[in-house]
């Protein structure tokens, strides 16, 4: 038997500081990760620390699916510099805001795409297409036609155009070279592949690593653990002709979660088929964010596939506990967990004893072709035609991540948020609702600031949309917004209306289900 062996893993083991010098001026550098999971803390840490004590690198385009941080210091907060970053292409700014202020005070380039799309072009950039060419991002801010995700002044480069194909419209993202993958897995064995079998996620690894090797780049991985023998074939994430640096970690920056230094049900399954543990979610409150959850878990049916945004959305899998049908529904995450219980905070995009873990890029294949029955998201900004912004309101800067990839594609898909911001208290007593004190911002305004959900996409579609409130239910109708339903006890002028800077359909509205307002009611539905 003649031997092929790629170089081995003890060849290519290097220091964070030798690692990091690799990198050059105005290179474009790919992060993987998805929030506090699978970010190569070491590296990101490592390069920050270079430049505040080198000046060097500077001028590098960031590029990155899903935000990666834990809204404080780590993550990406680490390159969040002047000087060290020209131009970002990302998905989410929530996590890393230093970023997100570095756009808004127009001192670096910065364009926001879709998460999907981002993590889908590393393999076009892989394969050596055009780029990545998808209906997602259609009548959004990302359309060409709204500004083509451009975030501030300096950012004028045209990322994606419109083009026509077979007689429709298509939005093109194009591809470019990636000089360095920065990534992560949980180990190394002695030929150099990357094992993930103790991870939270998978995300983009191994896209991201084969679009930097066939750009002529260099992939640069960080491992928690050295592994004594091969791993199973089976087991490999990314195989070690990929690799050209691995940097041996400590476990502080390598935590499985930045929430959890290493939790066994983020990556085993449920020891009886079918169990969920409802532990993994916080108690819900009697106040508005439960009486939303519970109303839109109203629209949850049995055997749906479905996604659950981060925040209130949350907690309709709570609800769905308490009414047996956590069961009956398969909870998914776009950063490709597929069953068990999403985690929330710093571990959100991890689930509590999944059923499976696909890469990223595969989940959002799966998204992209309505594969999901039902979504619940959140919402900043609701306008007269039902369009919905989560993106950029103001000064602040989340950024879309996956929503539009998830609004554009759910069958059924409900909005969840309070009916007014900034100090909102209510109170539901009696199966009525009372306002205890009114928030100070309003949320149904009379255009939105950036499109993240496009309504008029929507209705060509025919997605099914309801816009989820304490006091009110909304449905998107081909007139526009109509007003469904009324909380108990909520009066229409005083509670609803003056709050609201246009005026919705009104026709017949009924009273939502008294189960939205009663705590602990088993097997409402």
């Amino acid at each position: 038997m003649i031997a092929c062996l790629p170089l081995p893993r003890d060849s290519k083991l290097c220091s964070i500081d030798d690692a990091v010098e690799l990198i050059g001026d105005e290179q474009t550098i790919a992060f993987t990760g998805f929030a506090g999971s699978m970010h190569a803390e070491a590296l990101s840490k490592g390069l920050g620390k270079r430049f505040k004590a080198h000046g060097r690198p500077r001028g590098l385009t960031l590029i990155y699916a899903a935000g990666q941080g834990d809204w404080a210091e780590r993550g990406l907060e680490h390159v969040a510099h002047e000087g060290l970053i020209r131009k970002v292409v990302g998905g989410h700014f929530a996590t890393c805001r230093s970023i997100g202020r570095l756009a808004i005070d127009n001192k670096i380039e910065a364009y926001n795409l879709p998460q999907g799309v981002i993590c889908q072009l590393y393999r076009d950039i892989a394969a050596g297409r055009p780029g990545c060419i998808t209906h997602i991002g259609l009548g959004t801010f990302v359309d060409p036609c709204h500004g083509g995700g451009r975030l501030n002044a300096r950012s004028q480069d045209s990322l994606v155009e419109r083009v026509e194909l077979g007689g429709r419209q298509w939005l093109w993202y194009k591809s470019f070279p990636i000089h360095v993958a920065l990534i992560r897995a949980w180990g190394a064995d002695p030929l150099g592949n990357l094992v993930c079998d103790r991870e939270a996620v998978l995300t983009e690894v191994l896209s991201a690593a084969q679009a930097a090797h066939n750009s002529g780049g260099k992939v640069i991985a960080q491992v928690r653990e050295l592994l004594s023998s091969p791993a199973p074939p089976h087991s490999v994430c990314v195989p070690g002709m990929l690799v050209d640096r691995i940097v041996h970690a400590s476990a502080e920056d390598h935590p499985q979660t930045f929430a959890e230094d290493f939790k066994s049900a983020f990556c085993t399954a449920a020891a009886t088929p079918g169990e969920c543990d409802l532990s993994a979610l916080p108690p819900l409150a009697m106040d508005e964010r439960r009486i939303i959850a519970a109303r839109a878990c109203d629209e949850l049916r049995p055997g749906f596939i479905v996604n659950l945004g981060v925040g209130i959305p949350e907690g309709i899998a709570q609800i769905a506990g308490e009414r047996s049908l956590i069961h009956r529904v398969t909870l998914s995450v776009e950063s490709g967990v597929i069953g068990g219980m999403p985690a929330g905070g710093l571990s959100f995009g991890a689930s509590v004893n999944p059923h499976a873990i696909i890469d990223q890029p595969a989940q959002f294949d799966f998204y992209d072709g309505r594969g999901l029955d039902f979504a619940a998201l959140g919402c900043a900004q609701v306008d007269v035609s039902g369009n919905v912004n989560v993106s950029k309101f103001g000064s602040r800067l989340p950024g879309a991540g996956g929503f539009i990839n998830i609004t554009q594609t759910a069958r059924r898909l409900v909005f969840c948020g309070g009916f007014t911001a900034g100090g909102l208290e209510v109170r539901a007593e009696g199966g009525k609702l009372r306002i205890i004190k009114e928030g100070s911002v309003r949320k149904f305004v009379s255009k939105v600031e950036q499109i993240s959900f496009s309504a008029h996409r929507a209705r060509e579609i025919g997605q099914e949309v309801l816009y989820v409130t304490e006091r009110a239910v909304f449905r998107l109708t081909d007139l526009g917004l109509e007003l469904a339903e009324i909380a108990p006890g909520i009066n229409l002028e005083r509670d609803i209306l003056a709050h609201m800077d246009f005026m919705p359909i009104i026709q017949h509205p009924k009273l939502m289900p008294a189960t939205a307002f009663v705590s602990n009611l088993p097997n409402a539905r």
